[in-house]
C-alpha cells in the first residue's frame, strides 16, 4: 500500500510539473491581414473579372507608360525646328535672288537659328525639297514601324515589341546628332521613325488590354495629351536650344528613362490568355490583384475554365494582317478605320504646318498650335463618355470639314481670320486623334489587334506622308490646301457611319468575335 501511495504521489507530482499543452490552432489568434482584399465584379471579360476596372496598379502602369508619349511628340514633329525656315540672302552686288546664276555669294540669316540641316547641307535653291523630303522620310518611317512592330507585338508578345522599340529610338536618336552628311542623317531619322511607330502602336495596346470598360475611353484619351505636351514643348527646346545637333540630343537623351520598362512592364495578361499561354497569365494577373488588393485564389481555376471556353469555340491562333480582311464585317470595319487614321493624319500635320505658313512668330505659332490639342484631347474624354465613339468621330471630322471649307472662300480675307478658320480645323482634328485610337484599339480582336492598330497607323502616317505635299500646292492658288483637307474630312466623316459602336462593351477576343462584334446592338454586346 505504501508503495502505491508513492507511486501515485510521483505520478500526480510528474504530472503537475508538465507544461500545459498549447491549444490548438483553431483556438489561436489568427493574424490581422496587411489589407482588407476588395472583391472584384464578375464581368464577361475573364481578365477584367480577375483585376478589376481600374484600380492602383492600372494607375501606375499608365502613369509609367505615358512617359513614352512624349517622345513620340517629339521625333515626329521636331522638323519644324530641325529644318527651320532659314533666311538666304546674296552677297553679290546688284542681285537679290540667292539662287539666280549670277549670285556667286550667299549668306544665311543666323539671327533667330545658328545651325539648322538647312545651313548645314545647304539645302537651297534646287535642293530645297530635300529638306521635305527628309519629313516624309520619317512619315514613312513611323509607317513602316507601326506595321512591323504591331506584327512583332501579335507574334511574339508586347513586352519585347515595346522595349526594342524603346531603346531603338534612343540609340537611333543619338546617332542622328553625329550625322556626317545629309542621307545618314535621313537613314537614322527613318529608324528613330521607325521606333516610335512602334511605341505608339504597342503601348497603346499594352494599356486598352488591362483595363476594363469603364475607364478605357476616359485613359484612352488622356493617354494622346503627354503627345500635345512634347509637340508644344518643342518651341522651348528651339527657343533655347538654337543648334541643330544639341536640339536633337536634347529630344532624346529623355529615353534614358526607358530603362525602368524591362522590370515593371510585365507582358500582356490579355496576349498570353488569348495566345494559349494559361500558366504564364495566371501569373502576371496574381501579381496585378495583389497590387489591386483583390482576391487571387480563384484566379487560377477562373482563367483555365475561361481559356477552355474560349478553346472550344476557336483553336488559339495567332493573327495577321490578312485576317483583317478575310471576312466582309471585318473587312468593311478596317477599311472604315483606316480611312478615319488617314484623314486625322492628314489633317493634324498638314493644318498645322499650314498655320506655321501663315507667317508670324514660329515658336509662338508651333506653341498654339500644339497647345490646342490639349483641350480638344479633354473635350474627346466628355464627348466619347457621353455621345460614343462613333458620334464623336462624325462631329469632330465634320468640325474639321467646316472650318477647312471655310477657309476655302475667306482665303483672301484678313490672315487673322484664316488663322481662325485654319485653327478650328486643326481643334476638330484635336478631337479626332485620341478617338482613333480608341475606337480602333476597342474595334479589332484580341488576336489582331496590334496589327490591326498597326496597318491603321500605318495608312494614317500616309496621310502625314502627303501632307507637306499638299501644303505645297497653295503655290499655285492659297484655296487648294484647305479644299483637299476639307473633302477628306468629309470623306472620314461619311466613312464613320459604317462603323459600330464599342462604348461600354467587352474587347472582342477572337477573329469569330471580331466578325459578328457590331452586327448586335451595344446592349447585347454588353
Amino acid at each position: 500500500m505504501e508503495l502505491e501511495l508513492e507511486l501515485e504521489l510521483d505520478t500526480s507530482s510528474t504530472m503537475a510539473k508538465e507544461p500545459k499543452e498549447p491549444p490548438p490552432p483553431a483556438a489561436a489568434a489568427q493574424p490581422k491581414p496587411k489589407y482588407e482584399l476588395r472583391p472584384v465584379e464578375k464581368v464577361k471579360d475573364p481578365i477584367i473579372s480577375q483585376i478589376g476596372d481600374f484600380r492602383r496598379y492600372q494607375l501606375f502602369f499608365f502613369l509609367i507608360v505615358v512617359l513614352c508619349k512624349f517622345g513620340t511628340g517629339w521625333h515626329t514633329l521636331a522638323h519644324i525646328f530641325l529644318a527651320a525656315p532659314t533666311p538666304l540672302k546674296c552677297l553679290t552686288p546688284n542681285v537679290t535672288d540667292a539662287c539666280s546664276k549670277d549670285c556667286k555669294q550667299t549668306e544665311f540669316n543666323t539671327t533667330v537659328f545658328k545651325t539648322t540641316i538647312i545651313t548645314q547641307w545647304d539645302l537651297i535653291c534646287d535642293r530645297q525639297s530635300l529638306a521635305s523630303l527628309s519629313q516624309s522620310i520619317v512619315m514613312l518611317g513611323i509607317m513602316v514601324g507601326g506595321m512591323s512592330f504591331g506584327m512583332i507585338a501579335d507574334r511574339w508578345g508586347r513586352r519585347p515589341a515595346f522595349l526594342l522599340c524603346c531603346f531603338m529610338q534612343l540609340f537611333t536618336g543619338l546617332i542622328v546628332c553625329a550625322s556626317p552628311f545629309f542621307w545618314f542623317y535621313c537613314l537614322f531619322r527613318f529608324l528613330v521613325a521607325v521606333a516610335t511607330g512602334g511605341t505608339m502602336t504597342v503601348s497603346f495596346v499594352l494599356l486598352m488590354e488591362i483595363i476594363g470598360p469603364k475607364k478605357r475611353e476616359l485613359i484612352g484619351i488622356l493617354y494622346q495629351i503627354p503627345f500635345n505636351i512634347g509637340h508644344a514643348s518643342l518651341s522651348l527646346f528651339a527657343f533655347y536650344i538654337r543648334e541643330w545637333r544639341w536640339f536633337q540630343f536634347s529630344v532624346t537623351i529623355f529615353s534614358v528613362v526607358f530603362v525602368i520598362y524591362i522590370w515593371l512592364v510585365p507582358e500582356s495578361p490579355r496576349w498570353l490568355f488569348t495566345t494559349g499561354r494559361v500558366d504564364k497569365s495566371v501569373k502576371v494577373l496574381e501579381r496585378i490583384a495583389r497590387h489591386n488588393r483583390a482576391p487571387t485564389d480563384t484566379i487560377r481555376p477562373e482563367i483555365e475554365a475561361a481559356h477552355q471556353v474560349l478553346a472550344s469555340r476557336q483553336p488559339t491562333k495567332k493573327g495577321n494582317v490578312i485576317d483583317l480582311f478575310r471576312t466582309p464585317y471585318m473587312r468593311l470595319k478596317t477599311i472604315c478605320m483606316a480611312n478615319d487614321w488617314l484623314v486625322v493624319c492628314m489633317v493634324y500635320y498638314g493644318t498645322a504646318q499650314y498655320i506655321a505658313k501663315l507667317g508670324g512668330d514660329i515658336f509662338l505659332n508651333v506653341l498654339i498650335a500644339a497647345l490646342l490639342g490639349i483641350p480638344g484631347t479633354l473635350l474627346c474624354v466628355v464627348l466619347t463618355k457621353y455621345l460614343g465613339r462613333k458620334m464623336t468621330m462624325m462631329l469632330s471630322n465634320g468640325l474639321s470639314a467646316c472650318g477647312l471649307l471655310l477657309l476655302v472662300f475667306l482665303h483672301k480675307s484678313k490672315q487673322i481670320v484664316q488663322v481662325m478658320c485654319a485653327t478650328l480645323g486643326l481643334f476638330g482634328a484635336s478631337i479626332t486623334f485620341p478617338n482613333v485610337y480608341l475606337y480602333g484599339a476597342e474595334l479589332f480582336p484580341t488576336v489582331v489587334r496590334s496589327n490591326g492598330m498597326g496597318l491603321c497607323s500605318m495608312v494614317g502616317r500616309i496621310g502625314g506622308l502627303v501632307a507637306p505635299m499638299i501644303c505645297e500646292l497653295d503655290v499655285y492658288g492659297a484655296w487648294i490646301t484647305p479644299l483637299v483637307f476639307g473633302v477628306f474630312s468629309v470623306l472620314a466623316m461619311l466613312g464613320t457611319i459604317f462603323l459600330p459602336e464599342t462604348r461600354g462593351t467587352p474587347l472582342p477576343e477572337t477573329l469569330e468575335d471580331g466578325e459578328s462584334f457590331g452586327r448586335k446592338s451595344p446592349k447585347e454586346q454588353s
